[in-house]
């Protein structure tokens, strides 16, 4: 895609050497280069292989300005939708309390696409109105802003293993329905693999993510503010699953999602997360599994298609700011479980019949022996 990128409408001025391809689900960030490529879709901030270190830096640091220009203007054309506040729900919530749940978040699903259509946002109110559907089970639902939702996908009451999404940037209620659709694929498979087995999938959009061109994708920001939050799911999590005993979680993180776990994982021992799937990622901001400090076995996976690999795995200090995630988790040097993820691109890691949601599902399982490794 090269035609000028628009945000609410607006048009972006964004210089020539700048190309900007959104892709679903993943983090993006400028590519930088002395010529324009035409037809180009890769979406990172990168070097050529022969670059020097300097040289790559000073790429980053030109991706970040870019970034940093475009930030304000697209801030200011977001429209702002009205919506209703969250539900009020029982807490702390139990088992028995899930259908009610569920149904009252429906419900201001529901309103919120009324107050969407009105103030004449037809893709946020379709939006709203798909997660108001009878059958679907919002745990938690907020409509303000971008917006956020916990959706659970089998019986969470139930449940001895669980797994939960945690996705990347440009994630909100209006790009929703691939997440969901990303979360259903590895249920069925899960479902289709173990019929036996009382699995549950949870797509948790519980945080702000960054804007696919804004500064704040390249920086660790968004992730300190998701992982406390991420963590106060978990224990939620740990208590709706304590029947007979607490289920086996596996946190599966997809692009700027693995800077979030990354940061929560010091922070999740006796939160029964027994595993933790990075793939896609630019990095987490840790030079190493070991640095996460987690009892959780660290596996990571790229897609031999995926255009984050160009991103240089670089980490600085700009202006007091960290910037960039450094040691990229299925290199060697990071010592994480690297899987085989097949031939797709950053948006391909949960599509049927592929080597990562096979891996992925074999991971969630705890069927760790038949994991395919990379």
């Amino acid at each position: 895609m090269s035609e000028t990128p628009r945000l609410g409408g607006t048009e972006l001025a964004v210089p020539a050497w700048v190309s900007e391809t959104p892709r679903s689900g993943g983090t993006l960030l400028a590519r930088v280069s002395g010529t324009p490529r035409p037809g180009d879709t890769s979406l990172a901030a990168s070097a050529t292989s022969a670059a020097t270190p300097s040289r790559t830096r000073r790429t980053l640091l030109a991706a970040l300005l870019a970034a940093a220009v475009v930030l304000p203007l697209s801030a200011a054309t977001q429209s702002h939708i009205p919506a209703p506040p969250p539900a009020t729900l029982p807490t702390p919530l139990t088992p028995a309390g899930l259908a009610t749940a569920y149904a009252a978040n429906r419900a201001d699903a529901l309103d919120a696409a009324r107050m969407a259509a009105a103030h004449g946002d037809t893709s946020r109110a379709a939006a709203d109105r798909a997660l108001a559907s009878p059958g679907r089970r919002l745990l938690h639902f907020d409509a303000r802003g971008g917006g956020q939702a916990t959706e659970v996908l089998g019986d969470l009451a139930h449940a001895t293993r669980v797994a939960v999404l945690v996705p990347g940037s440009d994630t909100t209620l209006d790009t929703y329905a691939r997440f969901h659709t990303a979360a259903d694929s590895l249920y069925r498979r899960l479902t289709h693999e173990q019929p036996h087995t009382r699995t549950a999938v949870i797509a948790w959009l519980g945080y702000q993510t960054p804007a696919t061109i804004s500064a704040t994708v390249l920086t660790p920001g968004r992730a300190g503010q998701a992982a406390p939050v991420l963590r106060g799911f978990l224990r939620e999590l740990r208590a709706l699953t304590a029947r007979p005993r607490p289920a086996a979680v596996s946190l599966l993180c997809h692009s700027y999602g693995t800077v979030v776990c990354a940061r929560a994982a010091p922070t999740l021992t006796g939160l029964g997360v027994t595993d933790i799937a990075l793939v896609g990622s630019p990095g987490t901001g840790a030079d190493s599994a070991a640095a996460l400090h987690t009892s959780a076995r660290i596996w990571a996976a790229r897609g031999a298609a995926d255009w984050i690999a160009d991103v240089p795995h670089l980490r600085a200090d700009l202006f007091g700011t960290s910037v960039g995630f450094g040691t990229d988790p299925v290199s060697p040097a990071f010592g994480a479980r690297v899987f085989a993820a097949g031939p797709g691109g950053h948006s391909d890691y949960f599509t049927p019949g592929s080597a990562s949601l096979a891996n992925l599902a074999r991971i969630v399982l705890g069927e760790t022996t038949e994991v395919t490794r990379g």
